[in-house]
């Protein structure tokens, strides 16, 4: 079993704190977080092991989750990756690609695993249908969530975006050729409205929608291919495949026949798979300390957690230009 810690304990902290304590793969150390008052009750609470610095964790740790906001991953993945230790980090990776990048070459120079928590890589409706999905020529996302203070301190884009933003990074097989944007700040001092429209070399369009003050919560994403149309509801795990082949010369009475204007006649039909039962942020780090038990790249890298906040970056700096 992997040692491991994680470094800031508010809400999701807590979530990792729990899975880690459970998981098999690996033995939990303890956590340490700045607020000691909050380190304390915690402690009290749940019986997880509070450490009174950063390095005396990292040190009691062959793996380290960083859980902090954003403004803190750049400095605490640095501490971690040059004490030799693996490096679990919460998207977005840091506040700059430039950061970014340090990380990710640190990890490489050291021979060492990082994985950048995008978990919607590992939603079980998005896993039962990913197999499916080839070669999307148009692919639209919508990820509205309710007002939460929680996150304000960047951008809509680097809040709930970049989710969909790497989801569709890692579809499309093709480099981004070119990105429009534009976004909107109703409470916060960064935009909290966001939509984005990025073209790929290979033909390929998606348009992205993000909005941290809607009325109701939603996260879905629908590709379009040749013959074939693919819905994934990431909040509700559930997912729709609908598919078209050529109709057969008798279709029986139920089949649900659609000609086009040339005369061609397509039959519809869906093939919904089964959605597993699955805990999307214990399967991020179980697969991650699978990654490092036997040396692979894990599912999500420092490089694809950066190429990520690229593309992110590339929405923002759109809204400088309006």
């Amino acid at each position: 079993m992997l040692k491991a810690g994680v470094i800031g304990a508010g809400h999701l902290g807590k979530i990792h704190l729990k899975l880690l304590n459970a998981s098999h793969k690996y033995e939990l150390m303890g956590f340490y977080d700045a607020n000691p008052n909050v380190a304390q009750q915690i402690e009290d609470q749940f019986g997880y092991r509070k450490f009174s610095s950063i390095n005396a964790l990292i040190d009691a740790c062959d793996v380290v989750d960083v859980v902090t906001p954003t403004s803190y991953h750049f400095e605490t993945g640095k501490k971690v990756l040059e004490a030799g230790k693996h490096l679990f980090i919460e998207k977005p990776i840091t506040q700059s690609v430039e950061e970014a990048k340090i990380l990710r070459d640190l990890a490489k120079e050291n021979g060492l695993r990082g994985q950048v928590g995008h978990v919607e890589r590992f939603n079980p409706a998005f896993i039962a249908v990913k197999d499916k999905i080839e070669n999307p020529m148009f692919i639209e996302s919508h990820r509205l969530a309710e007002f939460n203070p929680r996150g304000t301190d960047v951008p809509v884009v680097l809040d709930l975006m970049i989710h969909d933003i790497d989801i569709i990074l890692s579809i499309v097989k093709s480099p981004v050729k070119k990105v429009s944007s534009s976004g909107v700040s109703v409470l916060s001092k960064t935009p909290d409205i966001a939509n984005a429209r990025i073209e790929f070399e290979n033909g390929c369009v998606a348009n992205l929608t993000a909005s941290r003050i809607s009325m109701k919560n939603m996260r879905k994403t629908r590709f379009f291919q040749k013959n074939a149309y693919i819905s994934v509801d990431f909040l509700e795990k559930k997912c729709e495949v609908v598919k078209m082949k050529d109709a057969p010369k008798n279709p029986d009475d139920f089949a649900m026949i659609l000609t086009n204007a040339e005369g061609e006649k397509k039959q519809i039909y869906f093939d919904n798979p089964s959605v597993a039962d699955t805990n999307a942020i214990l399967d991020e780090l179980n697969t991650f300390a699978e990654a490092i038990e036997n040396n692979t790249t894990p599912i999500v890298s420092l490089k694809q957690g950066t190429e990520a906040l690229r593309v992110a970056m590339m929405v923002i700096k759109n809204f400088k230009e309006l």
